[in-house]
């Protein structure tokens, strides 16, 4: 007797599951934040920071004395010996990490490692040593990485114009300069905007290879 055909299963087939979608990875952008030393730099990454900022602050001591200027930041107990390190998410599809250099020139050689990777700038410069800047400008623009300058008025210091500041830091026409508080979280969110605005118009205008 031929074996008679399988029947045909009365079960209703499983409907199938649908592949997880990929989760986006967002785009990452780093920023160097740089200037002298005592000029704000810990102070503004903390201020804009999602997260609990990363630093490397030690305390000063006796054998510093002679290395480091503490002209005009003399009640200054703590300095960056490392780095700062922070977060900001624009948006799902940007994530912006910000790097702030330590200020002392004993630390400098930090720079070159710090500046890897880095899209752009922000030089905090203080009106009352506006010098303690000049070596943060001249490190950018011999690398050719755009940036913006922030000065910070310490409690609502400053006693030059806007105009002053520029030529006594001989900044090009096209490099923003934002005048305010770094402690005040929508001025380091200025600055930021600012500098990508800068890059913006920046890739607008270079030559199609």
């Amino acid at each position: 007797m031929a074996p008679s055909a399988p029947r045909p299963s009365s079960s209703p087939s499983s409907p199938a599951v649908p592949a997880p979608l990929p989760v986006p990875v967002p785009a990452a952008v780093k920023i160097l934040i740089a200037g002298g030393f005592g000029v704000g730099k810990t102070t503004l990454v903390g201020a804009v920071s999602e997260v609990a900022p990363l630093r490397t602050e030690e305390y000063l001591t006796r054998a510093s004395e002679g290395v480091d200027d503490l002209a005009g930041v003399d009640n200054k107990e703590t300095t960056t010996v490392a780095l700062d390190f922070g977060r900001i998410t624009v948006n799902p599809e940007l994530v912006v990490y910000l790097f702030g250099t330590p200020g002392q020139e004993r630390f400098w050689f930090m720079w070159n490692d710090l500046v890897n990777g880095a899209l752009g700038g922000v030089v905090i410069a203080d009106t009352r040593r506006l010098d303690t800047s000049f070596a943060s400008i001249d490190f950018f623009e011999s690398r050719g990485i755009p940036f913006v300058v922030a000065i910070n008025c310490f409690h609502g210091h400053n006693t030059r114009t806007a105009e002053e500041i520029r030529a006594a830091l001989d900044l090009d026409p096209q490099v923003p300069m934002l005048i305010g508080d770094v402690r005040v979280r929508t001025f380091g969110r200025d600055l930021l905007l600012a500098l990508v605005d800068h890059l913006m118009e920046l890739s607008a205008g270079a030559p199609v290879r």
